[in-house]
């Protein structure tokens, strides 16, 4: 299954909810992924533009955006950003098809 890496920045009501009951998320976030047919690999907490990472493995990208979206609307999560992550051997396959795939760019004849 694809993974996805979702960088969150939490609102600033989950920070307060968090201080008065701090709680490890990691059950809540690997239930939200598992409700679209994925699981949980690993959750970290950092410091930066965002707060924390999630990897999840979902079936496809409609699934994980399924996932993301509910947790968004949520109104827990202030900003956040997903990227599809590819495997060594992915990316091979992907590199492999791009050496095949013809393009003329811009101002070429």
């Amino acid at each position: 299954m694809p993974l996805y890496m979702f960088q969150f920045a939490y609102s600033p009501e989950s920070w307060a909810a968090l201080v008065k009951k701090p709680e490890d998320r990691s059950a809540a976030v690997d239930a939200l992924a598992k409700s679209v047919g994925g699981r949980l690999v690993s959750l970290f907490y950092h410091m930066g533009d965002y707060d924390g990472t999630a990897i999840i493995e979902a079936p496809d990208d409609m699934a994980a955006n399924a996932a993301i979206m509910a947790s968004v609307a949520s109104g827990g999560i202030r900003s956040s950003r997903t990227t599809r992550l590819y495997s060594p051997k992915e990316l091979v396959d992907i590199l492999g098809r791009a050496g095949k795939a013809p393009y003329r760019p811009p101002g070429k004849s």
